[in-house]
């Protein structure tokens, strides 16, 4: 695959910006939820592992997506995934406004994340397509991290619009910015310069296969992917579901305050991620290192929370929303990994394998959650202790330890293979 210089292709940031707001919008699609699950449970009728069905169903089909489209990427270009994408969005935002029953809603949700799938992989890869491989770190930082203004728009709007306009009219305002951004990406988006739509070779099983168990055999792949599951999951589940009851009903935190402390989360994620983007530019070579120090930094501060006798101080809780908010550009040094270990014509299962870990650790969070809140909370209520809280929250511990022995064992396996197959390349990041 070609790298083309920016200042030959204009058009490199006008595609970037189109493909950018289409992730966005599915950003904002996937949060909107985050904010309105007290009122789901009333409009609904469920509990609180029902509600974490919805966010379970959502992720599940999330991960579950990322390899066929990493795949379909590879084979009909991004352009055209991109667009099924965002169709997909809005019909199913639009259902699940129009949803008064339960099983409606899941339909819609799944849905959602079937959309919500399609959007990200083909932002990257028009990325490492429009643009030199130096800048490549830095664009893809500032594609993460600027999606995440759909979470800012989740936050405080979409409360104010529920409580101002009700469930239908919110979700129906919603997804009618889909029908824009669609009309958009048929006008301005390519595959490349010289193409509108690209076709990459026929899929077959045994091509998959192979692109997939090659993709997986690099350390660098590997360490990618449990980068990517262990600094995530945190932000994710907070973003998505349990951040407001756990601010409202855990902490005591009043619904402004929580909504607050939400965006706080969002603002921290998009100012990290060009700094770290910067950082990961300059020193290749301690990609992880950075990760390691992030996380020990977002573990400390929860054991901090978790452990305080009674509410913790809102200062505290501001710190735990920062550091959780740069976890979510952390994860996305996996797909820098995952970029410098694969061949171009790998790079879409690459990255689709990466993307999955996040959210499949995001999803047994979430289920976990719920489940423990349930478990600790006596009889069918809904009324949530903060103990039942950080009962729920510690959940998170199994998964770090998870993720940390993972990113230590392949941190010195991806290491030794680079020095010992690419001494010159080991030279040049250690410089």
């Amino acid at each position: 695959m070609s790298h083309p210089a920016e200042s030959r292709h204009p058009g490199a940031y006008a595609v970037w910006v189109v493909a950018l707001l289409v992730y966005l919008l599915a950003v904002f699609h996937r949060s909107s939820l985050a904010v309105a699950g007290l009122a789901a449970t009333e409009r609904f009728d469920i509990s609180a592992a029902q509600l974490a069905t919805f966010t379970m169903l959502q992720l599940l089909v999330y991960a579950g997506m990322q390899i066929p489209v990493g795949l379909l990427v590879d084979r009909f270009g991004p352009r055209r995934v991109l667009l099924t994408g965002a169709i997909t969005l809005t019909l199913a935002q639009a259902g699940f406004a129009f949803a008064d029953t339960y099983a409606w809603a899941l339909v819609a949700r799944v849905f959602v994340g079937v959309g919500d799938a399609m959007t990200f992989i083909c932002v990257l890869r028009l990325v490492n397509t429009w643009f030199a491989p130096r800048r490549v770190p830095l664009i893809t930082q500032l594609t993460g991290v600027t999606g995440q203004l759909g979470a800012i728009i989740a936050a405080v709007p979409m409360t104010v619009a529920l409580r101002e306009l009700g469930w239908t009219k919110s979700y129906l305002i919603a997804a009618s910015l889909g029908v824009v951004l669609t009309l958009a990406l048929l006008a301005v988006v390519r595959d490349a310069p010289a193409a509108r739509s690209v076709s990459g070779a026929a899929l077959s099983l045994s091509g998959i296969r192979h692109s997939l168990s090659a993709s997986w055999a690099q350390p660098g792949t590997r360490l990618g992917f449990w980068m990517h599951f262990t600094t995530q999951f945190s932000a994710t589940t907070f973003g998505l579901l349990w951040g407001y009851p756990f601010f409202v009903r855990g902490e005591g935190r009043s619904d402004h305050v929580a909504g607050l402390l939400l965006t706080l989360m969002v603002v921290a994620v998009m100012s990290a991620g060009p700094v770290l983007g910067w950082a990961i530019t300059r020193h290749p070579w301690q990609r992880s290192t950075i990760v390691l120090g992030i996380l020990a930094t977002i573990v400390a501060v929860w054991t901090v929370v978790l452990a305080w006798h009674g509410p913790a101080p809102l200062g505290l809780l501001v710190v735990l929303v920062i550091v959780m908010g740069v976890g979510g550009p952390a994860s996305m040094i996996g797909f820098d990994l995952a970029r410098t270990s694969n061949p171009a014509d790998r790079l879409g299962s690459a990255t689709a394998i990466v993307n999955q870990a996040g959210f499949v650790a995001s999803l047994v969070l979430v289920v976990a959650i719920g489940v423990i809140l349930d478990w600790r909370t006596p009889g069918s209520s809904t009324a949530y202790t903060p103990s039942a809280f950080r009962w729920a929250m510690s959940f998170q511990y199994v998964l770090w330890f998870l993720g940390l022995a993972q990113i230590w064992r392949y941190r010195v396996k991806s290491r030794a293979k680079v020095m010992a197959e690419e001494p010159e390349a080991y030279g040049r990041t250690r410089g």
